[in-house]
């Protein structure tokens, strides 16, 4: 696949557990124009298993996220084989074989991953106002640390499907998927030779059961993607995640499981306060049916917020109701909620 995106070399970077994350690599896209006033930025970081290419599907001429108006710029989430991953750094134990070590890839909080995009669009781009940072499930997460670390800066944020805080039941789920790839003999504590494909299969057929609700499954929604038997469904969550590494797959999801807009110097864990200091104006829309970002941790949440708003969308969905062009309805319910927040 042809380079499509932008590299920001930000050198050795300390980490919040104080470990060095080396010649570490930002991978970014941008859509649009800066203009002279540098006043149309929009941030839109990574989800999940995503990169810029899946957050490209909302962007277009026309459409809420025009980049014939704003100045776009996808980050790309640090593990995600792009930015600096354990698939693509050589750690400084490096096997005498020359094989990549993985398993040494150190510990990125999302704190870490806003540290180093505040790099990219200050040092890169001069910015000093954002108009409006978005995204979906770990990119709401990195919504809502934008608009907690610098709340001076940031003007309006609308998480969707995640949260200010990973909560205990979402780290128990993602326990469960992470035991499910290192039960794989292949695995070798990280240090495996060839792909952990038992593990990665199982990866993606236990994700399958959290991803979408029981409605979804009742009402065969899975028709709708293409899938005509919900084995057919679950057999394409074993091959998309065969094309991750396994590694990549855990840097992530331990960012993801450590997810806290408190934990740091700034707030010293006090999650209330950290929500007060928000002063975007925020719209905060979880599914109604999500299975690990329920409504209920982000009522919580919007309650502490000076200037949010709660929208619970009344999706089948589940989880997956928030994901890029997943379903017609959901994604114009999505894109409403970005041109009002913009208008």
């Amino acid at each position: 696949m042809a380079i499509d995106y932008e590299v920001y070399e930000l050198g050795n970077v300390q980490l919040q557990s104080g470990e060095i994350l080396p010649d570490a690599k930002l991978a970014y896209a941008t859509y649009g124009t800066l203009n002279a006033q540098k006043d149309n930025v929009i941030i839109f970081p990574t989800h999940y298993t995503g990169t810029h290419r899946s957050n490209a599907v909302l962007i277009g001429s026309g459409r809420a996220l025009d980049p014939d108006r704003y100045f776009i710029i996808v980050p790309n989430l640090f593990g995600n084989g792009l930015s600096s991953s354990p698939s693509n750094i050589l750690a400084s134990n490096t096997l005498a074989t020359n094989i990549p070590d993985g398993a040494a890839f150190p510990h990125v909080t999302l704190y870490d991953n806003i540290q180093c995009q505040f790099r990219l669009i200050t040092e890169q781009f001069g910015i000093e106002r954002i108009a409006l940072v978005l995204g979906w499930s770990m990119g709401a997460q990195q919504a809502y640390h934008w608009a907690a670390l610098y709340p001076d800066r940031v003007e309006r944020i609308f998480p969707y499907c995640g949260s200010a805080k990973t909560s205990v039941h979402n780290r128990v789920f993602l326990e469960g998927v992470k035991a499910a790839l290192t039960a794989d003999a292949t695995w070798q504590n990280g240090r495996y030779t060839e792909p952990p494909t038992a593990g990665l299969k199982a990866f993606g057929r236990v994700y399958a059961g959290w991803a979408y609700s029981q409605a979804f499954y009742r009402e065969g929604l899975y028709r709708e993607l293409g899938f005509e038997t919900v084995e057919a469904l679950l057999k394409w969550w074993e091959d998309d995640h065969l094309s991750w590494d396994a590694n990549d797959l855990l840097a992530m999801l331990w960012t993801w499981q450590h997810g806290d807009i408190s934990n740091n110097s700034l707030y010293k864990g006090d999650f209330a306060l950290a929500l007060r200091s928000i002063r975007a104006k925020a719209i905060v829309m979880p599914s109604a049916t999500d299975l690990y970002f329920p409504p209920e941790d982000n009522a919580i949440e919007v309650a502490h917020m000076p200037s949010a708003e709660l929208r619970i969308m009344q999706s089948i969905w589940g989880h997956c109701a928030g994901g890029p062009g997943y379903n017609a309805a959901d994604t114009t319910l999505i894109e409403a909620t970005i041109a009002e927040l913009l208008a």
